[in-house]
């Protein structure tokens, strides 16, 4: 079950049934279930305040993931990913694409996160912007 909240912000994340498909179909594709995900709306304020507190990070990111997933016994995947909507606006403007498009990116990134993508090497992240690109192409059939 895919959950959608606002913490501090009215952003209305759109299709979210289609959505909750999609991303059941990304969960498969990597080999997990999806199970219980939550994603949260928040200001770039709010996050970077988590990225302080929880990672011991000071700058601005567009999204954390908090990942509770049991992939080595069931493979089902869950946890809480908080997405800035200010930061994937403004990354949006800055790569060329539409706010939506970003938007789905991070939505995407968070899950493939969950089912055990890292992206903190420059292989690793070149392969989760692989997978990314992907898994979009997935949301336009």
């Amino acid at each position: 079950m895919v959950r959608y909240y606002n913490d501090d912000t009215n952003y209305r994340y759109p299709d979210k049934r289609r959505t909750t498909r999609w991303l059941a179909e990304v969960a498969a594709a990597e080999g997990c279930t999806l199970g219980d995900v939550t994603y949260i709306f928040c200001s770039a304020q709010r996050l970077l305040a988590m990225n302080r507190q929880y990672l011991g990070h000071d700058y601005f990111t567009d999204v954390i993931t908090f990942d509770y997933s049991d992939r080595k016994g069931s493979g089902v995947i869950a946890g809480d990913i908080f997405i800035d909507v200010e930061t994937v606006a403004d990354n949006a403007r800055q790569y060329g694409a539409t706010a939506l498009q970003e938007m789905r990116r991070v939505v995407v990134h968070g899950v493939l996160h969950l089912c055990g993508q890292k992206d903190k090497t420059p292989r690793a992240n070149a392969q989760m912007h692989r997978k990314e690109d992907k898994y979009l192409k997935f949301w336009e059939k």
